[in-house]
This record gives C-alpha cells, structure tokens and sequence, in this order.
C-alpha cells in the first residue's frame, strides 16, 4: 500500500444480516459495495467528493474492471475494516486498491481493485480537472 497516512482511507463498518447468505456469510457481492464506501471515504479524505466532481466538473468515474480475491469468510455482526488507497492516476483512469480486514484480528478477508474511466455526462471520455489531479498525484507519491 502506499505510505502517505494521507493517501489511506479506513473505514469500520459491522456486517448487517440483510449482508449474508443464507449460511451466515456475506454475500459475495457486497464486497464490491463495502468498496464503493471505501472509495468515496477516501475522496471525502482528500478534500473532495463524488458529487463535486458530478455536479461542478461534469466528470464521471465509469468503472472499467472490478476484481476481489476472497480470502476468508465475513459473517453477520462482525466489524470490518475497509482500507482503499490510490494506485495509479492517468489522465482519464483512476485504479483503487481495497483491503478488507476483519478489526478484531485484523484477518485478510479480501483484497480487490477497482479501474475507471473517466467520462463527461454523455459518457465520453474525459481528462480529470487539474485541481483534482494534483490531489490524485500527490497521493499515489507522484509530482
């Protein structure tokens, strides 16, 4: 991960039963969810939030791939820990990284990415606004 505290968003959620399958487990397709909170606490973290970029900069973050790698299993009432971070920024791409830990004994549970375009209202791609890529470059340790 990288090493500015700054740049490393962590957020405690407790898994609700509506989460679970019907063996107690979270269902698979949550994670993704827990990232998306994960990915917009680590932009509010910079100085900025989704609906600045959507409603005052008309730039949209279209997701492009998604992938986890499921470790362990997450069951109901348990606390997890959500870590996202920046890994790279291009002009018109932003690639996130995601842990997802158990806080009672900081156990791996997943680990995923997330890549997105980014896009105007009409869906064509789009460079991200200066002020918002200084913020990305200095988080992923470029300048």
């Amino acid at each position: 991960m990288n090493s500015n505290p700054q740049s490393i968003n962590e957020t405690r959620l407790r898994v609700r039963y509506a989460e679970t399958d019907q063996m107690g487990v979270v269902y698979h397709s949550n994670h993704f969810i827990w990232f998306e909170v994960g990915r917009v606490e680590l932009l509010r973290q910079l100085g900025f939030s989704y609906r600045d970029l959507e409603s005052n900069e008309n730039c949209f973050f279209a997701v492009a791939e998604a992938k986890c790698r499921y470790r362990a299993p997450v069951r109901y009432d348990e606390e997890v820990l959500v870590r996202t971070h920046l890994l790279n920024v291009r002009e018109s791409v932003v690639h996130f990284g995601y842990e997802l830990r158990r806080a009672e004994d900081d156990a791996l549970l997943a680990e995923g990415e997330t890549t997105h375009i980014v896009t105007d209202a009409a869906m064509k791609i789009a460079a991200i606004p200066d002020k918002y890529m200084k913020v990305f470059r200095e988080a992923v340790g470029k300048r």
